[in-house]
């Protein structure tokens, strides 16, 4: 039986990778110990000779200096403090959305308010805003009467928020869209 290719879930790398004890290529590493204090320049194997005598594991936490440095240290309780570290990194951080406001080409004053409303509320809670309209049929041809619908909507929005275009008002494929964002 076949399997699906949508159904195959490739596993997610979650960050760095380490090397740990014997996956160490590098002929020579610099070595730190448990305490945090320089060894010295040394053939890897010597190195991991010197962590398993200690009850530790030599771990490559720098691949890309000349030499490698390793450092000889617990290896699970290495992974957990990293891992711990990511999650909480992402936890801090603040993803930004790009909210939509999707006007016509003969909106209404009071519906425009309304647009106003929200997309002043978008702002504020620090997303962007994509302002379109999408023309049907013959307004296509009035093409400039929407973009200036969408440049009047963002004047308005400038009035009380200072705005950074993102992407200007673009035609594509029937539709006309802006993004801005907050200064």
């Amino acid at each position: 039986m076949r399997i699906h290719p949508r159904r195959f879930r490739r596993p997610v790398e979650t960050g760095p990778q380490y090397r740990a004890n014997e996956q160490v290529i590098a002929p020579e590493v610099r070595v730190i110990d448990e305490n945090g204090a320089h060894v010295g320049v040394m053939p890897a194997s010597k190195a991991l000779v010197m962590a398993q005598e200690r009850g530790y594991d030599l771990v490559e936490v720098d691949p890309r200096a000349q030499p490698p440095i390793c450092k000889i240290l617990n290896f699970g309780q290495f992974k957990y403090e990293k891992e711990r570290e990511a999650r909480k990194q992402k936890a801090h951080a603040k993803s930004v959305e790009v909210k939509g406001i999707r006007l016509s080409s003969r909106i209404g004053d009071h519906d425009l308010d309304t647009r106003l409303a929200t997309a002043r509320k978008f702002l504020d809670e620090g997303n962007k805003i994509m302002v379109e309209i999408i023309l049907r049929g013959r307004e296509k041809a009035f093409s400039q009467l929407a973009k200036g619908v969408i440049e009047g909507f963002l004047e308005k929005l400038r009035e009380t928020h200072p705005l950074n275009v993102e992407q200007p008002v673009q035609y594509v494929q029937g539709k006309l869209t802006a993004i801005v964002g907050k200064k």
